[in-house]
């Protein structure tokens, strides 16, 4: 169905190909994954299939791409629009209409469909994505991942025979991306339809690929196969498949179910180094009480630890328990960088958010998870005055935010937004990174330093455009960190960043994290809140349902637990990292 014959790609002005040796086949009716460290060129090999590389970008391309015996180089997008079905990185640049309903009927309309098959498919398709309650909601008004159900809804409808999906599920929570992965594997399974997708969450979608295309590197020619073979020499790989290469588990599994499967004898080992860790600890001192808030050091796992038992208390008692800390400070515990009491903020005829209390301490890590749509955003919009609170009160470092100049507020408070571009405007990486450093009265080369860390590979020269999604949130990234502010607010930070990028992401956090800043992510990256957060905050429907530390609130949710949570159980390991430590 797509074929690729020795196909390089060459942008105007670059000195290198950013793709070469491209050279396998999709057949009819499969799912194939594209797999590969951020920047290595999946998206270029993406819009070759729909034509948009290069009659749209530009550039030059050798060798040939054919889509249901189609050649790409001489069928422009418009004349492949009936074969092919494309979703990008960016939900926001695919939508021509403003309402939900009529963004699905858009691309029907536009083939020629009569109306009453147009009707009956967007009504299976606003049930099979979950999207019949917003089918009169303007897209301007829904949150990032229900916007991504819209794009991929909307490619859906005309029943294209190839689908060619960028990050389909970057802005999703778990239970809507399984949702919409099971939508695929029904269509391949069911209709024959054949998909190619790139993903960095690979823990989402690994089990569901039939074939893995790897591009290892910028220029490499890349490496096609079974998915568990090519896993077994991937630079990127899931927590699943590290903890199989950890434990030296051939075949390499690709699901929870397959490695719980083989974990007894870990499981073993583990609790016995547990055991033996409590048998040679002294007898514990008394301590005085804890205080209420987080320590401002990221806590470090313990293996010797005993299983957590969660009892999420009712959200009325809850709220009692909160405010009778708050009544009675300790004065041990770290200064609050930011208080938001009894928030309500309304938007039209949508309550955003409802009765939110929320305190953040210097040096705590919390991460704000829930469904999408829950009111994540709206939340780190209101600490950061882009939203104004209906009913309540937002602080932070004593000020509220809607009423502090933007020159003060960016010393109190940064926030990296989903769109990083909303950002950058400069034309190069240096210039933003000046921009940066004259914007936060920081020294030359502050950014520069931080965009080094996260992008090793980045080049002064490099127009921010060219960027892949995931480069530029890290471009966003170092541009807000040059301010150092107290709080930094992130909303979905590891969307588009490959397990190294993120890594290193971690590693950054950890150290702000450690000289004292706070820092509150809103996240549907469920490895990345088991990684650094001390707090998980749960919202649904603009509500706080639950808040506590990480492992309790994690372990005890089907939906939020890491991918090694679930295969180690009952025991509570949460990363591969601990496990490896404890081994060790």
């Amino acid at each position: 169905m797509i074929r690729f014959e020795e196909v390089s790609v060459t942008y105007e002005g670059a000195a290198e190909p950013t793709v070469r040796g491209v050279d396998f086949e999709v057949p009819e009716g499969e799912l194939v994954l594209l797999v590969g460290p951020s920047g290595v060129g999946k998206s270029t090999v993406l819009g070759a299939v729909s034509g948009l590389v290069p009659h749209f970008t530009g550039g030059t391309l050798r060798g040939r791409v054919t889509v249901a015996g189609r050649d790409t180089r001489t069928h422009r997008p418009r004349e492949l629009a009936d074969v092919v079905g494309t979703v990008g990185q960016d939900p926001l640049a695919h939508f021509v209409t403003d309402t939900v309903e009529d963004e699905l009927a858009y691309g029907m309309e536009s083939l020629g469909l009569a109306p009453e098959v147009m009707r009956r498919r967007v009504e299976e398709t606003l049930d099979l994505l979950g999207l019949a309650d917003l089918r009169d909601r303007p897209i301007a008004t829904l949150s990032g991942g229900q916007q991504q159900r819209v794009a991929i809804g909307s490619v859906l409808t005309p029943h294209p025979q190839v689908l060619v999906l960028d990050e389909p599920t970057s802005a999703l929570d778990p239970a809507a991306a399984e949702e919409v992965l099971a939508v695929l594997q029904r269509l391949v399974h069911d209709l024959g339809t054949t998909v190619l997708l790139a993903e960095h969450r690979l823990e989402r979608v690994i089990q569901y690929a039939d074939r893995v295309v790897l591009m290892p590197a910028p220029g490499a020619a890349p490496l096609y196969g079974d998915p568990a073979e090519v896993m077994a020499v991937s630079p990127v790989c899931p927590p699943v498949v590290d903890l199989g290469r950890l434990a030296g588990w051939s075949p390499l599994p690709l699901t929870v179910r397959d490695a719980r499967r083989r974990a007894g004898e870990l499981r073993e080992q583990l609790s016995q180094g547990r055991q033996a860790l409590v048998a040679e600890a002294p007898p514990a001192e008394p301590t005085p009480p804890q205080p209420t808030l987080p320590r401002p050091a990221p806590p470090q796992p313990s293996p010797s630890a005993e299983p957590l038992r969660v009892a999420l208390p009712s959200p009325r008692r809850r709220l009692f328990r909160r405010t009778a800390a708050a009544a009675a400070p300790d004065p041990a515990a770290p200064a609050q960088v930011a208080e938001v009491r009894s928030l309500a903020v309304r938007r039209s005829r949508i309550t955003a958010l409802r009765h939110v209390d929320l305190t953040v301490a210097a040096g705590e890590t919390v991460a704000l998870m829930g469904r999408n749509g829950a009111g994540k955003s709206t939340l780190l919009g209101s600490l950061v005055g882009l939203v104004e609170p209906t009913a309540g009160t937002v602080r932070v470092g004593g000020a509220v935010p809607r009423r502090t100049q933007p020159r003060d507020l960016v010393r109190r408070v940064g926030l990296v937004p989903q769109e990083p571009r909303d950002l950058l405007y400069a034309d190069t990486v240096a210039a933003e990174c000046a921009a940066a450093d004259r914007d936060a009265g920081a020294a030359p080369g502050t950014c520069r330093a931080l965009v080094s860390e996260l992008l090793p590979d980045i080049t002064d020269d490099t127009h921010p455009r060219d960027l892949s999604e995931g480069q530029r949130l890290a471009l966003a990234l170092a541009v807000v960190l040059t301010a150092r502010p107290p709080l930094l607010l992130l909303d979905e930070p590891t969307r588009g960043l490959d397990y190294a990028a993120k890594a290193r992401l971690v590693t950054v956090l950890r150290t702000l994290a450690a000289e004292g800043h706070a820092i509150v992510l809103a996240t549907h990256d469920v490895e990345l809140a088991a990684e650094i957060a001390h707090r998980v905050v749960l919202l649904a429907d603009g509500e706080v349902i639950a808040d506590g530390p990480t492992a309790e609130i994690v372990v005890s949710s089907p939906s939020f637990a890491p991918q090694v949570t679930k295969i180690l159980a009952p025991q509570p390991w949460l990363t591969v990292a601990e496990v490896r430590k404890a081994l060790a």
